[in-house]
């Protein structure tokens, strides 16, 4: 049985990208620093894992600040909880005609 890989998407290949997708999906919003500390990773290839996902539109930013300090939290869009929910059936698929 052919199985077509079309509803996999190229944004969700990095094993971040995919972490990051997977974590909002089950939080309505994460800041950065939340979700830095559920990757060992530096800063700076979170910040830019999060621009890939925001450029696609899967995720936006919400600015605020706590106190004087700035607060940045991330929250998946409409579009991204569609896209990501398209991979992981896809994935499913995928795994199931191998059994």
């Amino acid at each position: 049985m052919k199985i077509s890989i079309n509803g996999l998407h190229k944004a969700f290949e990095s094993r971040t990208r995919l972490g990051i997708m997977s974590v909002l999906a089950v939080n309505d919003k994460l800041d950065f620093n939340s979700l830095k500390d559920y990757f060992d990773i530096s800063d700076g290839k979170l910040a830019s894992q999060l621009k890939v996902l925001e450029k696609e539109g899967f995720i936006s930013v919400k600015k605020s600040f706590i106190g004087k300090k700035p607060n940045t939290k991330y929250f998946m869009t409409k579009a991204g909880k569609k896209a990501f929910n398209d991979h992981l059936k896809t994935l499913e698929k995928l795994i199931k005609s191998q059994k």
